[in-house]
This record gives structure tokens, sequence and C-alpha cells, in this order.
């Protein structure tokens, strides 16, 4: 499962630079957020147990994915929070919100995972799979683009009717890579991954995190964000075949 920038018609041959696309073009800004106060993208503890969809967030899923990734908010440690249970699977919960990077730079949520996968390995297509990850997408913006990205981009407005946003960085759980490893995607430098977890030894346990989009995008890609588009949270194992339950908290974004 990848997030990918259009490059015309070439590119959907394969499905996995589709289903990134097309996930870029979902995550759209339709609510901008304001203020100095925390930002609760993620209220899931607000949520009912049992309900399949947390208030502000939407299911995500593609055309060439057939099997999903199950979502439901669950209690765990007398608190609500959204479950993923995926089984040679892929799909997501969306938030569809924009956001100043600048203003509200850090991200702060917490998951749980009950098993890494064998076969993930974020620098192959083969293993692009995480038992957790949240992605944050940034707006694609005309007037700064050079020649040959405006015509990229207009030929998948063209297409889609919207810009996909410019980039993506992917926060995941890997099984192998060191934690601060960064590196692109294996389908496009477009998108960046940090490692934020690696391997087994907190499974089972709820980790608190907290990390700053706006210096990580400027580590992962040598100049400032643009406005943030949007924030998912995602439980795949599509490509490596394997099975996955893993949590996910309250996502909360602040001022420094």
């Amino acid at each position: 499962m990848r997030i990918n920038i259009h490059h015309g018609k070439a590119i959907f041959l394969k499905s996995r630079l589709m289903l990134w696309s097309v996930l870029f073009l979902i995550i759209l800004p339709i609510q901008a957020a304001k203020g100095k106060d925390a930002i609760r993208v993620g209220d899931f503890s607000s949520s009912v147990p049992g309900s399949l969809l947390p208030e502000n967030w939407e299911a995500l899923t593609f055309k060439k994915i057939t099997t999903h990734t199950r979502y439901m908010v669950v209690e765990d440690t007398h608190t609500p929070v959204v479950k993923a249970v995926s089984d040679r699977s892929a799909s997501g919960l969306i938030r569809k919100i924009r956001i100043d990077p600048e203003q509200y730079p850090v991200i702060k949520w917490r998951w749980k995972v009950t098993n890494i996968y064998q076969n993930g390995d974020v620098t192959q297509k083969s293993g692009d799979d995480y038992p957790a990850r949240i992605y944050i997408t940034f707006e694609y913006n005309p007037e700064k683009a050079g020649f040959f990205e405006r015509a990229k981009f207009s030929a998948a407005k063209l297409l889609y009717g919207e810009y996909p946003p410019s980039a993506a960085i992917n926060y995941i759980w890997e099984s192998k890579a060191p934690v601060g490893t960064v590196v692109p995607n294996p389908y496009t430098d477009n998108v960046q991954m940090i490692v934020t977890q690696s391997g087994n030894e907190k499974i089972n346990t709820w980790v608190e995190e907290k990390r700053n989009i706006f210096n990580d995008y400027i580590r992962a890609f040598g100049k400032k964000p643009p406005m943030i588009s949007g924030i998912a949270i995602m439980t795949d194992s599509d490509n490596t075949g394997e099975k996955a339950i893993s949590y996910f908290g309250d996502i909360v974004m602040e001022p420094e």
C-alpha cells in the first residue's frame, strides 16, 4: 500500500502505484484547522465501542485490492481505540484536514502491535507492509512548481478532477530497519518512510509517540513543508501475505 504522485496514465499500469495515487486524491483538504489549541485529529477515545468509523474519519478502499483490512472501535485498557485486523489485506482510515505544519509541527499518538512481519522490508516493494503506520500528506501548490511538475500535476487533475498532494511522510512500525531510518518508499521518492518503531521488543505494549513533522519533512525532503492535507492510519499485509492485529490510540497535533 503506497502513496504516489501521478506521472500520467502510464503510471497506473501497476496496481500498487494506482493505490498510492488514489489515496493521495482522496485525502484532500476539506477542513482547515485554525487557532493555537491542540487539534484532536483522531479523537478515538471519544468514540463508541462497536462502531466501525470514528467521527470525522472515513474508510479507504481501492479497486485493485479486494481483501480489506477490518477496522472497529473497541475498548482496550478501559479506553476506546481503533482495532485493525489485516489478513493479506489492505485498506485504511483517513481524516481529511488542512493543517499548517509550521504552526502545528508536533504530532502525538499511541499505538500497539501484536506482531511484526517476517517478510517486511522497507526497502523492497515485496516488503512494503506494516502492522501499523501513520502517514501525512502535503498539498501541491502550482504557484511554487516548475514547468514539468505543473504539467505532471495538471495531467493528474484532468484524470481525477483534483490535484494530488505533492509528497507524504509515513511513520512506520518496521520489521528490521533501525529506528530513525529515513528512506524513500520503494515506489517513489515523493513518499519518505520514517521508522518510528522496529522489531518485536515492544509488541503487545502501548507505545507513546511524538514527532516534529516540520523537522521530519526538512530532513526527508530538504525543504520546508507545504500545508498538510490529510492524515491516515493503516495496517496492511497484501504484499507480504501475512497477518496482523494492531491498535491505534488518539492522534493530536500541537504547537511547538
